[in-house]
């Protein structure tokens, strides 16, 4: 069998007086596909990074097909082919797809046959789970398609061994079942062994053979799918404090009102390209319009052109009525806010501290600033009163943002563009990475800016997280609306047909009529 098993004996590692790990022993049956769940800060990276070497655990042993190894660096982990792909993406943003997946290899001759290389590069992509454009860059893919070249780097190297940190994130439903389903068919066949990290139960109980719960750096669950129950699950994550249920969403108005409207909205993606054409929709007061599509058909263009930060090259925006540019001005006298994918790059300054940035909106008004002077005790207090309601984990408001993990600082950011009860609220894979208690914490505010009248923009390639949250929803295919439902009427299986292009649709324009008169 070309697949590897792998166990930790009693494993520990601690930063400072900080547990990230307590004797934690897991075993790992070989050809098998085992989930690997807890909350952010329960200790599954760290336990995954000791045992590829990149954090050697403290104390406790890693035996791999039986053997214990001394896994003290990466490289080792590489010769026993175990490889990993990271939660943060490892890309090389000038490269492109084909160097960045021939560079995964490591030890490279100093001077590359490419025409060899492009061959098996080529053989490569015919049999992988996804395509991508060996041409292409990093900087051209959308996030979706970075968290796919990623998977494939490592496939590429034929492991027997691989760990995925979140690995379906950003992928669509199809996309997700394709790729699972293929790494599961790969373990089965004895060709590799997956050790998966996952915040959706649905990817554990479909399919994944075996699981295990860690909770504050200590194993509290591990056996066959088959006899652990989601209940069971989200009890070994969360302890007896189980996380509260989402807030019951209000009656919507009879008569809805119009928050955000766009007319034939058309825009440019970063290489020149078409990426918005003529994409019309309405969102209604009182409501959460899921934007469902598979990744890179213009979402990300899409927010940015709506936030101001993308130029668009035809149409029109309006907001309460009134013509909007999404000036800095108009975002503080509407109430517009945002929520973009990966807030620590797209919404935050990093190296500034938590109090800072959660000030970037009302830094210039009082009580915040007077007479030209920044009130630093105010942007501090201000600081500490929502670090304490949104339970930010910081180890200060003056921590640089970058210090906090990635759930902490969609947590600040949220807290930031909740403060003063948005009109409008524009989100993009809020709950990326996030765990199980921080998701529920996050869709229970999203409905409360709902039922408080306000309007939001969700755009989302989780396409639960859609069905659970939205009342209507939105397929974007292509820089276009191409199929729009209320959200009780309709279901993953047929929303994915949309999405993949699988379904007898009516027109782009058709859908922008009823999108707008619902």
């Amino acid at each position: 069998m070309h697949a590897l098993s792998l166990e930790t004996i009693a494993l520990s590692q601690s930063f400072g007086d900080f547990v990230a790990l307590d004797q934690v022993s897991l075993r790992i049956r070989a050809g098998t596909l085992h989930a690997l769940l807890g909350e952010n800060g329960a200790g599954k990276s760290t336990l995954v990074k000791a045992v590829v070497g990149f954090q050697p655990a403290r104390s406790g042993a890693v035996v791999v097909d039986g053997r214990e190894h001394a896994m003290d660096a990466p490289a080792q982990a590489r010769r026993l082919g175990i490889g990993m792909v990271y939660q943060h993406f490892t890309l090389v943003p000038g490269m492109s797809v084909a160097e960045n997946l021939v560079l995964a290899r490591g030890d490279l001759p100093a001077v590359v046959d490419w025409k060899a290389l492009r061959a098996e590069l080529s053989a490569f992509m015919r049999t992988a789970p996804f395509a991508i454009d060996l041409d292409a860059t990093p900087n051209d893919l959308s996030v979706g398609e970075k968290q796919k070249l990623e998977i494939l780097k490592q496939l590429f190297l034929r492991p027997r061994l691989l760990i995925l940190d979140e690995p379906t994130s950003v992928l669509n439903p199809q996309e997700a079942d394709e790729v699972l389903g293929a790494l599961r068919a790969q373990a089965h066949a004895g060709d590799c062994t997956i050790l998966m990290i996952t915040h959706k139960f649905r990817e554990v109980t479909a399919f994944a053979d075996d699981v295990s719960v860690l909770r504050r750096g200590r194993l509290t669950h591990s056996g066959p799918v088959a006899q652990s129950t989601p209940e069971q699950l989200a009890h070994a994550m969360v302890g007896e404090a189980a996380a509260a249920p989402a807030l019951d969403k209000l009656p919507r108005a009879a008569e809805p009102r119009p928050a955000l409207v766009l007319r034939d909205l058309s825009a440019r993606g970063d290489r020149g390209e078409a990426a918005l054409q003529g994409l019309s929709l309405t969102v209604q007061a009182g409501e959460i319009l899921g934007l469902a599509g598979v990744s890179g058909n213009g979402q990300r263009e899409l927010l940015q052109v709506i936030a101001g930060q993308r130029p668009k090259t035809a149409g029109e925006i309006r907001v309460d009525g009134q013509a909007y540019s999404g000036t800095r001005g108009q975002n503080r006298d509407l109430r517009v806010r945002c929520l973009p994918e990966e807030p620590l790059f797209n919404a935050c300054v990093p190296d500034l501290s938590v109090a800072e940035n959660m000030a970037l909106r009302r830094f210039d008004q009082a009580p915040m600033s007077g007479w030209g002077r920044l009130h630093w005790r105010a942007i501090q207090a201000n600081a500490r009163r929502w670090i304490d309601e949104y339970r930010i984990k910081a180890p200060s408001a003056n921590a640089a943002m970058r210090q906090l993990s990635g759930g902490n600082v969609q947590r600040a950011v949220l807290a930031r563009e909740l403060s003063d009860a948005p009109k409008l609220l524009l989100v993009s894979n809020p709950t990326f990475g996030l765990d199980f208690a921080a998701t529920a914490d996050i869709h229970r505010r999203l409905i409360e800016v709902r039922n408080a009248g306000g309007a939001v923009l969700l755009i989302s390639e989780d396409l639960d997280e859609i069905l659970q949250l939205a009342d209507r929803i939105a397929v974007i295919s292509e820089g276009r609306v191409i199929h729009s439902t209320a959200a009780a009427e309709t279901n993953r299986t047929a929303l994915g047909r949309h999405m993949a292009g699988g379904e007898d649709a009516a027109t782009p324009s058709a859908h922008a009529e009823a999108l707008t008169c619902a």
